[in-house]
């Protein structure tokens, strides 16, 4: 699939596209779908059924999506029940993907929030806080400022996305680019030391770090990972990997401009942000090579980057190099395999506009991922050390309060022995 704008890609109300799906059943093509985009043909407006807009809403997952073009049912469906499973799954996943595809026409829908929204999201840290299980707001521990970590893959383009994420929010439209970005991976090293970038520049509520790439050897990585998620993170922090040969580690100690101690402040990490580069998923399958795939399952997955059930944010990158058809495909996929909403969970942030997206697409993708980000942060705060105190106390009481006439029994027991001791003592 290459990239680039296609007349299929642009989307009007009432138009659908229609793909030869294939549906692999190994471990490895479990979650990896094929699209000839080629074949794209668009339906009109009277031969669409449960696609539209306005019936989305009445589809049932038995519904027969297929049905819309007998090719499609034709190479998915057959004769047993093993087949009628494989169609229900294909039905599901195709209504995931052409939800995700009609969402980008939909975002216009949603001009008038975005400047509410960014508002929202520069609230003071605690703002979010649900008051459940009899706590209050003052329960909890709330940060100076809101800390979201980013985790990727090397080139995935966690430094782009910081300095996307400024342009946002800056008005200073010549400002520099804050992030260092490397545009030959071969030529650099990348990040080594821990970066904090406060959003916006003067924001104190919500800072971004900017961290080291993960390499492909995942004890290392998680080894990395666990430590930034127990220990915190600060500022100009160098990152050696396990696995940093001598000459690595020796290069990152000279880029050093200060002694190993760090005098900046070290922050808990409240919300992780997954930063994936689309070229790469989509390599991945269409090369038959899930290895980045794999890489991505597992490191998402990985028990520190969870808050109790809540998983990461997932940025998909570099969706200026593909077509609007291949970002859906892309998302969809990468739900299917993470095991998360692609709507509501996976966002598409490129780097630049394309013919596929405008730049209000690409603030409105940035200000829904923070958002997303921010507000689990607040619901997975800690609580502060009073209120632990407070309920260890009344959980002792608790438990006490059954044991009354134990109590009463054991002190008039130790009376009667005390009465009896100091009888002895007089007879004596």
């Amino acid at each position: 699939m290459g990239g680039g704008s296609r007349p299929s890609d642009h989307l009007r109300p009432g138009t659908l596209l229609s793909h030869s799906f294939v549906l692999h059943h190994t471990l490895r093509d479990r979650f990896v779908f094929f699209l000839d985009l080629d074949l794209a043909a668009e339906l009109a407006d009277e031969g669409e059924t449960s696609f539209t807009s306005s019936s989305t809403s009445d589809y049932h997952p038995d519904d027969s999506l297929l049905s819309a073009s007998s090719g499609i049912t034709e190479s998915i469906t057959g004769s047993a029940s093993e087949e009628e499973s494989a169609a229900r799954d294909n039905r599901r996943w195709c209504k995931a993907y052409f939800d995700v595809l009609r969402s980008y026409r939909n975002s216009a829908e949603r001009a008038g929030v975005l400047r509410d929204a960014k508002d929202i999201i520069l609230r003071h840290p605690g703002d979010w806080i649900e008051e459940v299980g009899g706590t209050t707001a003052g329960d909890y521990e709330v940060p100076e400022a809101i800390t979201l970590l980013l985790v990727g893959p090397r080139g995935s383009g966690k430094s782009t996305l910081v300095n996307r994420i400024t342009r946002v929010f800056d008005d200073d439209l010549s400002a520099p680019d804050r992030a260092q970005v490397s545009h030959n991976l071969s030529a650099t090293r990348g990040t080594c030391f821990l970066q904090e970038y406060m959003i916006p520049r003067k924001s104190k509520s919500l800072c971004i770090y900017d961290t080291r790439s993960l390499a492909t050897n995942l004890p290392h990585d998680f080894r990395l990972l666990q430590r930034w998620m127990t220990r915190g993170v600060s500022h100009g922090e160098m990152v050696i990997r396990d696995s940093d040969d001598l000459e690595m580690r020796k290069n990152i100690k000279s880029m050093r401009r200060q002694g190993l101690f760090s005098p900046c402040k070290r922050r808990i990490v409240n919300f992780v942000i997954f930063v994936v580069d689309g070229l790469s998923v989509l390599k991945s399958m269409d090369a038959m090579d899930d290895q980045y795939n794999e890489i991505l399952f597992e490191t998402f997955n990985y028990p520190f980057l969870s808050f109790k059930d809540n998983k990461p944010a997932v940025v998909v990158t570099h969706g200026d190099e593909l077509s609007l058809s291949e970002r859906a495909l892309i998302r969809t996929c990468l739900g299917d395999l993470l095991g998360i909403p692609p709507i509501k969970q996976i966002f598409d942030i490129p780097e630049t506009m394309n013919a596929g997206t405008s730049e209000f697409d690409t603030e409105l993708a940035i200000v829904d991922m923070l958002r997303y980000s921010i507000e689990h942060a607040d619901r997975n705060l800690a609580f502060n050390q009073s209120y632990l105190l407070e309920r260890i106390f009344h959980w002792i009481m608790e438990r006490l309060h059954g044991y009354d006439v134990i109590l009463e029994v054991v002190i008039i027991s130790l009376c009667i022995i005390i009465l009896f001791l100091r009888g002895i003592a007089n007879l004596i």
